[in-house]
């Protein structure tokens, strides 16, 4: 399979709070169509460097993964990237104790010849979109979801709820090891968009309003501006994204398909 990508948009953003403690990967002013590998984090800890952590974490995993760009990630893989990071995290709390505590939510994406790998860590959420119909939604490690899963609270309650910042994963160093949630995304068509978001903006769009969205009527940089000034007017925390309009996939040729090419050149 190949996919071909448009133009990737994205933003970071203070929103609500005084800094920002989010982080994307690549930044947007570098980002191109060849692009393979998004991250978008989320650092926890406030006063404990959260702000480091995510920036960390989206260096330490694009370092260990740029060597498989050529190949498929696996959840092997993936978490193989996520102890490298936990290793690097443990070496500046023992430089900088007073980052004790500093941790971050993790949301990956990979396109491949076998399709696109999705990761995730805490609430940082990845969204594929068909003509508005949510193909797949990670799921958060948070404890309202939990909640949520277990029947104890409805859906609509999730975004008000008053303990719906406590997540159950974060990247935190081995003193506090986790592991990421991997999945591969093969049923991709021309025109589906792909979503990274932090907490900032499902604060303020519900899924319903992301599908509206992301309807195929808005081109991604519309979505975009849309996003931002939504978020900027209402979101109390920072909000930061990634939007993947997929332009082209090109199922890739059989073997049978290769060899009677190959047969056909020599007639």
């Amino acid at each position: 399979m190949h996919i071909t990508i448009g133009k990737p948009y994205a933003a970071s953003e203070k929103g609500g709070r005084a800094n920002n403690e989010d982080f994307i990967f690549p930044a947007p002013e570098a980002v191109g169509t060849n692009q393979k590998l998004f991250i978008v984090c989320d650092g926890v800890g406030g006063a404990n460097k959260g702000e480091v952590a995510s920036a960390m974490a989206c260096e330490c995993f694009y370092s260990f993964l740029s060597s498989f760009f050529d190949g498929y990630m696996d959840a092997a893989i993936i978490n193989k990237a996520l102890q490298y990071t936990e290793v690097n995290f443990d070496e500046y709390i023992r430089n900088n104790p007073e980052a004790i505590g500093m941790g971050t939510t993790l949301a990956l994406l990979f396109f491949s010849p076998k399709g696109i790998t999705v990761a995730h860590i805490g609430d940082t959420r990845i969204y594929h979109f068909r003509n508005g119909r949510i193909l797949h939604q990670t799921e958060d490690h948070s404890l309202v979801y939990s909640l949520y899963k277990l029947n104890t609270i409805k859906k609509e309650e999730m975004r008000t709820h008053p303990q719906r910042n406590i997540i159950l994963r974060a990247i935190q160093g081995n003193d506090n090891p986790t592991e990421a949630e991997v999945n591969l995304l093969t049923d991709i068509k021309d025109g589906d968009f792909l979503f990274m978001c932090t907490d900032g903006v499902f604060e303020v769009f519900t899924d319903d309003e992301l599908s509206e969205l992301f309807n195929g009527q808005h081109s991604a940089e519309e979505c975009k501006d849309i996003l931002i000034e939504t978020c900027n007017g209402e979101t109390k925390d920072n909000f930061s994204f990634y939007i993947i309009p997929v332009q082209h996939v090109r199922e890739s040729e059989s073997l049978t398909q290769n060899i009677l090419s190959f047969f056909y050149s020599l007639v």
